[in-house]
């Protein structure tokens, strides 16, 4: 198993171990840097997503609101 060092504030620390006291420190650091990676890797596959999209809509054909009414009234019953 790995080691990692980081240097945190004073009072976050100390409210770390008040709040965790009894518990597997290292479980729940690795529990916290778990969900870290997975929210950022959600982030990265949103944002990809999200160029995914606009690059279409800089693709796509206008439509004239004449044809989107016209659309409208024939799939209506």
């Amino acid at each position: 198993m790995a080691t990692m060092n980081f240097s945190i504030p004073d009072d976050v620390k100390e409210r770390f171990n008040a709040t965790f006291a009894k518990q597997n420190k290292s479980a729940i650091i690795t529990r916290f840097i778990e969900e870290a990676i997975a929210r950022a890797e959600r982030k990265e596959r949103s944002d990809a997503a999200i160029d995914r999209i606009l690059a279409r809509l800089d693709q796509r054909t206008p439509v004239s609101e004449d044809a989107v009414r016209e659309s409208r009234e024939e799939g209506r019953p």
